[in-house]
This record gives C-alpha cells, structure tokens and sequence, in this order.
C-alpha cells in the first residue's frame, strides 16, 4: 500500500466533496475506508495499492468529475 495525498484546486461545496469520494470508490485498489476529502484545505488523501491503480488512474477519477489535481505526493505506508 502507498499513501497519497493530493491538492486539488479551492472546492466551493460540500456536494464536492461527495463527487470525489464517489470517483473514488469506483476504483479499484483504492482503500474505500482511507478515503479524506479535507474541504479546507482541498487536499485528498487516499491509500492505494500500486500492484492494482495507479495514481495517475486516481487523478484521472479526480478530474472526470470537474476537478483538476495540481499536485501530487506519494509515499510508502
């Protein structure tokens, strides 16, 4: 497992937060249960598995539903 954190550009609503976090869980490798969308700070964090997504599949769900990621960390969990 790899931990991710993403900055996203400002959410304006919490109906937001729900898009991303529906984008999310339909992929696979994800842990459904380590999903954080910081409203804040609009930042996600996520666990994933690299064996089975990628983080540019992750930032491809971000983005299909309206929100551009501008910057990505990841590291090991």
């Amino acid at each position: 497992m790899e931990k991710a954190i993403l900055q996203l550009e400002t959410l304006s609503c919490p109906s937001c937060m729900q898009k991303i976090e529906g984008a999310l869980k339909s992929v696979n490798g994800i842990d459904k249960d380590s999903i954080k969308v910081l409203f804040n700070s609009s930042k996600v964090k996520i666990n994933f598995d690299s064996a089975v997504t990628s983080i540019e599949e992750i930032q491809k769900a971000i983005e299909s539903v309206g929100y551009p990621v501008l910057k990505v960390k990841v590291k090991a969990a």
